[in-house]
Parts: C-alpha cells; structure tokens; sequence
C-alpha cells in the first residue's frame, strides 16, 4: 500500500497573515468610492431614532463629519461657513447629516444634548445630528478627520469626498477667499454636470474613534 503523501498544516503565523490579508481586503471593499454606490447605515440621532441613510432615497444627501472641539471644525462654525452651507443646502432640498464618530470613552464624545445645544447655538442647520459610536460608520466611508465631507446624489452614488474648501487652516478669515469643494459638488451635480473635482485630501483633526 502506498502511503499518503504528508500534507502540512499551515504555520500559525501563515494562518493569521492570511486572515489579516482576507479582513484587510474587506475592509477595502467596504470603503466608500466616487462613482459607486454609498454605504448605507442606521445611526441614532439625538433622540435615539434611527435614520438610514437609505430613508433619504431620492434626494441630494451630504455627510459631515463632526466635532465641536476641533478647530478646524470650529473655524467653519464660528465663521457662520457650515451653518450657512447647511441652510443653502435645505433651501435645495438637501438633506444635510452631521456625523459624531467619537467614541464615548474620549475626552471629547459629546453627549446628545451637549450636541444639539452647541449646534443651536451656532444656528447649524442640518436635518440630524448622528451618533456613530462605535465608528462602522465613519470606517466604511474612511472618514479620517473633522470636519470630512461626502455628496451623494438621488441615485445614492456618491460624487464628492474629501476635504469641505482649499483652505487648510484653522483661521477663519481664509473662508472668504476658499473655493468650497462642497458647495461646487452641489452646484454642479444638480445642474446635471460631472463633478469636476470629485476627491480631495480632506484636513482636520484625526477623528477620535
């Protein structure tokens, strides 16, 4: 009788660097891309209900990426540049999502009424305020600082990510000579023109996840 040639049992090291390889390739495709469809989520808003990004099917949707406590975010905010962003956009019909990835055990996580209350008080305007508390979200669009911006058209493609301006400080006077990524997305989407720039580099704080 022949014997059976031995097969030999992967290394432990081979196994786990091929379980790294299948879990990294995963991750990759999860990643949102311009021109595909977006990922959708179900993340709580400031009173617990959720709100999929699939409920706003048909409709012009921009994500945003918060934090109260960066100064990039602050810049945009104590400038009046997002809240006045944010109302252009409702006044279009664009359902605008702030996003919070923060983990709850940071430093900064912000609990809902100390969300809303620091949003009323810079007449922010978007549809919801989002909590991603345990970062799905924001890893599946590779959401890296605040604030990261993304459009997405009726069709549920997305058609800009990146940064919200050219300006990359946290001065608050460069908005007034910023080109706005965001609102140029908007602008030339819905009059039925490509995207002309559809990704950029965005800037911010690193997003404490």
């Amino acid at each position: 009788m022949n014997a059976r040639p031995l097969v030999p049992f992967p290394s432990r090291s081979a196994a786990l660097l091929a379980a790294t390889l299948a879990f990294a390739t995963s991750a990759v495709a999860a990643t949102a891309t311009v021109g595909q469809k977006a990922p959708d989520f179900a993340l709580p808003d400031g009173k617990d209900t959720p709100r999929k990004l699939s409920d706003f099917a048909g409709k012009y949707v921009v994500l945003e990426w918060t934090n109260p406590d960066c100064p990039f975010v602050r810049k945009h905010y104590n400038s009046g540049n997002m809240p006045a962003l944010q109302g252009e956009a409702a006044g279009k019909e664009v359902v605008w999502l702030a996003i919070n990835s923060t983990n709850p055990q940071s430093s900064e996580y912000k609990t809902p009424p100390v969300m809303q209350a620091w949003l009323d008080s810079k007449q922010a305007k978007p549809k919801a305020v989002l909590f991603d508390r345990d970062g799905a979200a924001g890893h599946a669009y590779g959401a890296k600082t605040t604030p990261h911006m993304y459009v997405i058209d009726p069709k549920g493609t997305l058609v800009y990510m990146g940064a919200i301006d050219d300006k990359r400080s946290t001065n608050p006077d460069d908005v007034k000579t910023a080109k706005n990524y965001v609102r140029a997305a908007l602008d030339e989407a819905m009059a039925g023109k490509p995207v002309s720039i559809a990704s950029t580099v965005s800037y911010g704080c690193s997003i404490k996840y």
